[in-house]
């Protein structure tokens, strides 16, 4: 998983006042001063919109011009920000996109907009904000005149208010505004892998089964021509035709098994795992330590994950023997696949271990790989348990 970082940097603080005027002085002096008439206009934005919205609420449009209003106080927002950025120095991350679901309905997206709490911190921060500006500004404009020496110290304690608002109501609410950026990000990798995996099964039918299927109905249908005039041909076409039935069914139930195989569901990862790995080309030992068994589809993504690894291994690692463990760690569900092959595997090696991390982070869950040139490859994955519903 990729570390964040935090929206407020310890380089944003200012030098300690002094009584000399010094750019960072002047800045927080043009920053008190403009304090007024940005509050202003933010305080009458919010109370239009309010107001407005408020008021035609038992319409059918109140409710869709408060959400606009939302939107709108997003780019105040982003206006104070800027703002503060230059004149104080405070560097706080944008908040994440609002996310609405396109394909819900309108009473769903209407709904999620009216419940953005950037647009309500932002419209509490400007409603908040006339008072303030009318205080800052009655203190500074005189101060220039009549208490010069001091004002760089009555300057920074009054921005140092203003930098504690933009940080607590302009700033991302921390854990859940990037937890909320990082699931529409990994919500596009299940997208994605899901259209591959589509893709895929679509082409394994149409490559394999479809194909025998069609070249099946035509042997049949030559030798029931046959069948009267040259019986012995036709018995040999129905005997070549009962081999190609075999061979579709048996296509048939790989490709189930590539969707969810009936043992995992039937038996469990125990069974499942230990098919899989006699179809290593290394010899494979297993070891599950569960007592009860995760979500069904945790189970299915730990059972690909080691299926893919175990894949890697056949065809990359040229390794003597390979080992399975998983077991549970708290809340956790961990995997661990090593080999004594020839190492050398990485994320951007075109061995699908990319897409394998991607998969498990869009589940909050980690994908860690140890692979030196010359060997051995450990990969450890972890996956989040959640209780069998």
């Amino acid at each position: 998983m990729t570390a964040i970082n935090s929206p407020r940097l310890d380089s944003d603080r200012p030098p300690p006042a002094r009584f000399a005027f010094d750019r960072f002085t002047w800045k927080e002096i043009a920053h008190l001063l403009t304090n007024l008439p940005t509050a202003i206009a933010g305080f009458v934005y919010v109370l239009f919109m309010i107001a407005l919205g408020g008021g035609l609420a038992v319409t059918v449009v109140g409710l869709p011009l408060l959400a606009v209003g939302l939107l709108g106080a997003r780019q105040l927002g982003r206006a104070e920000r800027a703002r503060a950025r230059g004149l104080l120095g405070v560097r706080v991350e944008e908040p994440s996109p609002l996310f609405v679901k396109r394909d819900g309905s309108f009473f769903t997206r209407l709904w999620m907009s009216l419940k953005d709490p950037v647009g309500w911190r932002t419209m509490l921060y400007g409603f908040i904000r006339l008072p303030w500006g009318v205080l800052t500004f009655s203190l500074v404009l005189p101060s220039l005149f009549v208490l010069w020496p001091v004002l760089p110290f009555i300057a920074r304690g009054l921005t140092n208010v203003d930098r504690a608002m933009v940080r607590g109501l302009l700033s991302p609410s921390d854990e859940l505004e990037r937890r909320i950026a990082e699931l529409e990000s990994d919500r596009g990798v299940v997208v994605d892998t899901a259209a591959a995996d589509l893709r895929r099964i679509e082409r394994d039918l149409h490559d394999g089964a479809q194909a025998r299927l069609v070249a099946l109905a035509m042997g049949l249908g030559l030798a029931k021509e046959k069948l009267l005039e040259d019986p012995d041909a036709a018995a040999v076409m129905v005997g070549e035709a009962h081999g190609e039935v075999k061979l579709a069914l048996q296509e048939l139930r790989d490709l189930a098994r590539g969707i969810h195989p009936a043992v995992l569901t039937d038996r469990g990862l125990d069974a499942a795992l230990s098919s899989i790995a006699t179809r290593c080309t290394a010899p494979v030992k297993v070891h599950v330590d569960l007592a009860e068994r995760p979500a069904e589809a945790i189970e299915g993504i730990a059972y690909f994950t080691v299926s893919e690894l175990l894949q890697n291994v056949s065809k990359h690692a040229q390794a003597r023997s390979a080992s399975v463990e998983v077991w549970r760690s708290a809340d956790r569900l961990l995997i661990r696949v090593a080999d004594n092959g020839r190492g050398g595997a990485r994320l951007d090696g075109g061995t699908g271990m990319a897409g394998l991390a991607d998969r498990l982070g869009a589940v909050d869950g980690l994908f860690v790989l140890d692979s030196p040139v010359g060997g051995p490859t450990t990969v450890t994955a972890e996956l989040p348990w959640r209780d069998r519903g």
